[in-house]
């Protein structure tokens, strides 16, 4: 298969696996952070987009992603198909990337002998289930979480430079690619900085003999790669401090970096899990603090072996070391000790995925040739019918899951279906229910909410605002009221609750009229 042809087909498998994801509305966070997004609103004057104002405390500073979005609405508005399409086109972009490495890498010097004649077919398998996989629906139909998609294309660009700059007679350009690939990434989410470090170790792997050639021959890309990632960093961390913006989302304050980092290898495993199988997949796991020896030992003795035959195979075999470093430097900055508000979300695997699918493929070559030494053709065609079998599989899986982002309360049905003890997603549910005038159904909602977890203040106001439309006034009053005693520094539940003792006032006034006045926001 030529080169041209391997491409387009992981096009077409793309566009195959999210043509139902074009008309998906905005859900959860693209309300604030797109459909009430005033920075998006003008491309000019430039630093509008790259310098908004933040709208909440906890907004991460990504003036690249946040550009996107302009852009987005100077083509489009708010038309949620221009949105979907520049998804999907950097999530095959990255597809494209990530083959271009696999295939170079399989034709290097260090692997050509066992893998140079298959490198066009594993590179298209790897590529291909990559961008059909189910767990990447997140960062592809969920649009607000383009930063997640981005950051992986400007991630793949860094390591694409640094492979092609290396014996090229363009090196500096392919290498200021690289860098610039790396300061626009930092733009969209801070996970990029782990960038230089897996840049430089896959030289040391596949390109240079020891880490002296490394440094006496390409010394000034990888300092320049440094300077350009932690540089763009520390800047990101000036601008957002002085804004009081979080980055990335690891200014949360609500866990200890200790029982973060307990928590994370029962997460690691269940990304490993939905690697291999994803169902179920899920918008809002809620995960749980680990706190028990049983939550806490059994995933940390098995994330620790993994990590320890990590660091055994790139000591005795380093081509497959070199995966589970991807694996687990790039998870490092989300999965480790720096606390995130939410301790497991699915789009954190968009590019930690590639190593799992790698390594599952090279093995499955691997295990071809042991079990066929000596029928070539019969282990081939073997090959070619699994891979097609497990692309048209999770395509038609990613399909499916595509059709629970058609609405708001599909999405969060599903959660609530798939979790049921999670509040936020029973108030989330009751909330976009009690929008569609379906009072009962959001109330049911609200209350099971609050009988999982009595502060959860949201669930308060947003039960108070159901009650205050069915007229049951005192009931609202004391969950605004709860609400504001939860949360002093909030204003919604307090300014709610002024119109709900107005509307009081006025029906005590009127003996029993009607209160008058419209449910709060």
């Amino acid at each position: 298969m030529k080169k041209p042809w391997a491409s387009l087909l992981i096009i077409a498998s793309g566009v195959a696996a999210y043509r139902n994801s074009l008309s998906g509305p905005f859900i959860y966070d693209d309300l604030p952070l797109i459909a009430n997004n005033g920075s998006i609103r003008d491309l000019w004057p430039p630093w509008k987009p790259l310098y908004p104002s933040p709208q909440f405390e906890t907004l991460a500073y990504r003036p690249v992603h946040n550009l996107s979005l302009a852009v987005n609405y100077a083509l489009g508005g708010l038309n949620v198909r221009g949105y979907h399409l520049m998804n999907l086109a950097v999530h095959l972009l990255s597809a494209l990337l990530l083959f271009g490495i696999v295939r170079r890498t399989l034709r290097g010097s260090r692997l050509k002998e066992r893998y140079g004649p298959l490198s066009m077919q594993a590179a298209l398998t790897i590529a291909l289930l990559w961008v059909v996989h189910p767990l990447q629906t997140e960062s592809v139909t969920y649009l607000y979480q383009r930063a997640e998609s981005l950051m992986g294309l400007f991630y793949l660009a860094t390591l694409y430079g640094v492979i092609r700059g290396i014996g090229s007679p363009q090196r500096r350009g392919w290498h200021a690619l690289a860098m610039g690939a790396c300061v626009l990434g930092m733009g969209c989410k801070q996970v990029i900085i782990t960038a230089p470090l897996l840049a430089a170790l896959y030289d040391r792997i596949f390109l240079s003999g020891s880490w002296r050639e490394l440094f006496r021959q390409r010394k000034g890309l990888y300092l320049g790669l440094a300077a350009a990632a932690w540089g763009a960093f520390g800047l990101l961390l000036a601008v957002g401090a002085n804004k009081n913006w979080a980055n990335s989302g690891f200014a949360f304050k609500g866990i200890s970096p200790w029982d973060y980092l307990l928590t994370q290898p029962g997460v690691i495993l269940h990304y490993l899990k939905l690697s291999l199988w994803p169902r179920p997949l899920v918008l809002d796991y809620n995960w749980p603090v680990a706190r028990s020896v049983k939550e806490i030992l059994p995933p940390a003795l098995a994330v620790a072996g993994l990590g320890c035959a990590t660091l055994w195979a790139l000591r005795r075999r380093p081509e497959a070391g070199f995966l589970g470093a991807w694996f687990f430097l790039i998870l490092s900055p989300t999965s480790t000790f720096i606390p995130n508000r939410d301790p497991a979300v699915e789009h954190r695997m968009y590019l930690p995925l590639a190593a799992v699918i790698a390594l599952v493929v090279i093995g499955g070559i691997e295990a071809l040739r042991a079990l066929f030494p000596f029928r070539r053709r019969l282990a081939r065609n073997l090959a070619i019918g699994l891979a097609a079998a497990s692309a048209i599989t999770l395509g038609a899986m990613t399909l499916r899951r595509n059709q629970d982002y058609r609405s708001e309360t599909a999405i969060w049905s599903d959660v609530v279906e798939k979790r049921p003890q999670n509040p936020r997603a029973h108030s989330t549910l009751g909330a976009y229910l009690a929008e569609q005038g379906r009072l009962e159904e959001a109330i049911r909602h609200q209350e099971k909410a609050l009988s999982i977890d009595p502060t959860h203040a949201q669930a308060h106001v947003n039960l108070g605002n159901a009650l205050f439309r069915q007229g049951k006034l005192e009931e609202a009053a004391r969950h605004y009221e709860e609400a504001a005693r939860l949360c002093p520094g909030w204003l919604e539940p307090r300014y709610n609750l002024g119109r709900v003792r107005r509307a009081i006032h006025e029906s005590e006034r009127r003996r029993g009229g009607a209160a008058g006045t419209s449910a709060p926001r």
